[in-house]
């Protein structure tokens, strides 16, 4: 009986679990990828990257664990053209949108208030389906796919909103300017307006006429229930929970660090304790006002680190942590307004952060921008790469992870650089920027050109040697007539005339349609 009865059981048990394994759904055998994207973090605002003042622990140890690149560039000096260049794969000079349109011609667009109550109001000039997006090319390898987040690539009712561009799930500000206030009264919840527990408090208020400056109290209306940070995060930690099952796709695009200075108080008392007191900033710009300004920014920075150790914690709890790619970056360089103080942080250092130098401008402090990737087991731990690599690099290589062809691109996979494989390289970099005056842009090596003021008829080119000279302050275009030759051509080369009126820069030959 014994001899016969335990092959039986065997056989039953083997039949049970090929049953089970038949039945449940497979674990997934590609990796997830979380792409973190800050708002105007400077490329030394993080302590590996250098910082002195603000601490960063999480994204320190991200870092150790992982691949931090040296060279890596933004796809343009401002929010919404660096965001396109990122999700397409198209340079500045190829991308469909180059600029911050806020397309003033449906109405009165920059009163806040309308804004809010009129969707016809809200979000940026639309980007059309003709172009596919990394939400798209995951998509068709059967990932489920995310954005959290600031959007401004197409207003709530155009055809240009996240839903139908590449991502199952949405949730943030589809609009730049709605995201001036970080309690705002509405954020998007994929195609549904979802209303918060805040007053309106339009960008630009005042402290009342009474209030005294440096009585924290005065500043009661700029912190209010509903903080849209701690919101998103919530999203974004429950989108990771419930897709375990297959691979999974989060683009995280956090309105943090850009300005306004909202931030919970209990982390803004810990800088005030570091820093001592401060002069209060009293708003301009249409930012709100901060009593302790500098600590308050640095809290922000922690705010933001604080949320990416908890998104590692929750891939360690739910099991998915070595199977997934993290990419944290910046999408331009450190702001000049809104009481952040660039230059106090040394933000942009090695470079300059100071206005003219860092977000807006072409120069190294408007583009060059941290970048990290920790994928455990695959990349070398505490390693550094300095890779001259962009954001329209990230489409191709995020394609290669997910072992699918990637749409034609500028853009060239640096996959494998992050796994110590040998690593094809941009023989060139190319950004133009139709605002802040007209400027174009080419890295030749270490050749950096510059363009500047070409709305004011300005056609010369600045020449810069980036390993004498990285803070771009001597000009030896004069001494390499050759070099300047050649990245004129390039300019001529990589630049395409834009779609959108607005985008076009005439001294380049493009002609505008509209009268």
């Amino acid at each position: 009986m014994q001899k016969i009865f335990l092959p039986i059981i065997w056989s039953a048990l083997l039949g049970l679990t090929m049953l089970s394994a038949c039945s449940k759904p497979e674990k997934n055998k590609k990796p997830n990828i979380i792409y973190i994207l800050a708002d105007d973090l400077g490329y030394a605002e993080l302590g590996s990257y250098g910082q002195q003042l603000i601490e960063t622990p999480h994204l320190d140890a991200l870092a150790a664990r992982g691949m931090r690149f040296t060279q890596h560039y933004a796809g343009a000096p401002v929010c919404a053209p660096s965001r396109c260049v990122l999700l397409t794969g198209q340079h500045a000079g190829h991308a469909y949108i180059r600029g911050n349109d806020e397309w003033a011609s449906r109405g009165d667009v920059w009163d806040f208030a309308k804004a809010v109550e009129d969707p016809n109001l809200e979000g940026q000039w639309p980007m059309p389906d003709s172009i596919p997006t990394i939400g798209n090319v995951l998509q068709g390898a059967g990932y489920k796919t995310a954005l959290v987040g600031k959007w401004g690539l197409g207003g709530p009712l155009t055809d240009g909103i996240p839903n139908n561009r590449g991502f199952d799930f949405f949730y943030g500000y589809n609009c730049q300017r709605q995201a001036h206030t970080l309690t705002p009264r509405h954020l998007w919840k994929n195609r549904e307006k979802v209303w918060l527990e805040n007053d309106l408090v339009a960008p630009g208020t005042k402290l009342d006429s009474l209030a005294d400056p440096n009585d924290l109290a005065s500043y009661a209306k700029y912190f209010q229930k509903d903080y849209a940070p701690k919101l998103m995060q919530d999203e974004a930690l429950k989108f990771i929970e419930e897709n375990q099952e297959q691979p999974f796709f989060l683009y995280y695009a956090t309105p943090l660090t850009h300005a306004p200075i909202q931030v919970p108080q209990e982390y803004v008392f810990k800088y005030v304790e570091k820093f001592g007191d401060e002069k209060p900033y009293i708003g301009d710009r249409g930012y709100f006002p901060n009593r302790y300004p500098k600590a308050a920014y640095a809290a922000m920075v922690s705010y933001l680190d604080s949320q990416v150790g908890e998104i590692v914690e929750k891939l360690k709890e739910t099991g998915q942590y070595e199977n997934t790619l993290i990419i944290f970056s910046s999408d331009n360089g450190p702001t000049y307004n809104g009481g952040t103080f660039s230059p106090y942080f040394d933000s942009a250092k090695p470079f300059k952060s100071e206005y003219g130098w860092g977000k807006g401008f072409t120069h190294e402090g408007g583009i060059r921008v941290p970048m990290i990737a920790s994928w455990e087991g695959k990349i070398k731990p505490g390693s550094t790469s300095h890779l001259i690599s962009a954001f329209w690099d990230v489409m191709p290589t995020l394609a290669e992870v997910a072992e699918i062809e990637s749409p034609d691109s500028d853009g060239v996979s640096f996959l494998p650089e992050l796994l110590g494989k040998e690593q094809t390289k941009h023989e060139f970099l190319y950004w133009e920027f139709p605002s802040y005056h007209g400027q174009q842009a080419v890295r030749y090596g270490s050749w950096k050109g510059i363009r500047k003021n070409i709305f004011k008829g300005n056609m010369e080119i600045e020449l810069y040697n980036l390993d004498l000279d990285p803070v771009e302050q001597n000009d030896v275009a004069d001494q390499n007539p050759d070099v300047v030759k050649e990245i004129a051509k390039i300019m001529v080369d990589e630049h395409r005339p834009a779609v959108n009126d607005r985008f076009r820069i005439t001294q380049l030959g493009d002609v505008k349609t509209a009268q």
